[in-house]
């Protein structure tokens, strides 16, 4: 089962029954039951719009200095000083990002959020959570909703060619998508996803540094905040009420840096949060295909 959120009630196979909430009213495909006058929270004003370096590595064995003094501090200094800008971690171009939209609300969404957990680990998997809002008006409000992650699957959809934003939803690097309730449904979407042929990516100090490419066409930038660890989370009331839902990878932050137009350029990063992950992801504008991605 998914819960969908559009003008159109979606029946995917192998999907027997759907719950699709409607603008005008609720109604329950399974049971038909439906109940009018539920009123959505609004959406942000614009749904269609969301709000380079090769790998380096350098060795140092050991440094004998025969002449100390003046002559060799001004050899180690400078060296030091190179060492230090090098890029700390370079991107995978092997890695597929997978976006869970999920609600704690969803009461579909618990096995989506278990395959989640299962492939978070996967080293050639960047797995994100991002939590939605449009369901907080059923009795819970999703403790890690955020109006921007809403507008972000809002976006996906036109490309993904769905009617509507649902609960659960998974996307693939930007370009594939799978409703994520079933582990071997999930382990399709990441083997058919399109690889990543992008800029290079590499952390330096403090900045993400993005080399040039043959790549045609601006993409965005966009830095990803998220939980690494797996979180317990008591809900108390609606869909999943008396229940305690597990997470992992809960994204808390997604910023635009700005935007790549195929020359090397490098963006400046906020501090770290304390606990959380750094994910810089560069992907063609308006929920188009995700180019490159790294994280640390």
């Amino acid at each position: 089962m998914k819960h969908v959120f559009s003008h159109e009630i979606v029946m995917t196979s192998p999907i027997r029954s759907a719950v699709a909430h409607r603008y005008s009213g609720l109604l329950h495909t399974d049971r038909s039951l439906r109940r009018d006058g539920v009123t959505m929270p609004p959406f942000p004003a614009n749904l269609n719009q969301p709000p380079g370096l090769p790998d380096a590595g350098f060795y140092l064995g050991s440094l004998t200095m025969k002449h100390r003094g003046r002559i060799g501090i001004f050899f180690l200094l400078p060296l030091l000083t190179w060492v230090a800008a090098m890029p700390a971690v370079a991107a995978d171009r092997s890695l597929t990002v997978v976006e869970l939209f999920t609600s704690q609300g969803c009461s579909s969404c618990p096995p989506a959020n278990a395959n989640l957990i299962k492939i978070s680990n996967r080293s050639d998997v960047l797995a994100l959570s991002f939590a939605v809002t449009y369901w907080d008006y059923l009795g819970w409000k999703d403790t890690n909703g955020r109006r921007e992650f809403t507008q972000r699957q809002v976006t996906y959809e036109p490309a993904l060619k769905q009617s509507g934003p649902y609960t659960p939803q998974m996307v693939a690097n930007g370009s594939t998508t799978a409703v994520g309730n079933s582990l071997p449904e999930v382990q399709a979407l990441i083997s058919d996803a399109a690889p990543l042929k992008g800029p290079a990516l590499a952390f330096g100090q403090d900045r993400i540094q993005i080399g040039a490419s043959a790549e045609a066409g601006d993409a965005d930038v966009w830095l990803v905040r998220y939980n690494p660890r797996i979180e317990a989370t008591p809900v108390a009331r609606g869909e999943n009420g008396g229940t305690t839902l597990q997470h992992t990878h809960v994204v808390r932050r997604l910023d635009k840096l700005g935007t790549w137009t195929g020359d090397e350029v490098s963006f400046p990063l906020p501090d770290p949060q304390a606990g959380l992950k750094t994910a810089v992801l560069v992907q063609r504008p308006n929920g188009g295909q995700i180019l490159s991605a790294i994280t640390d």
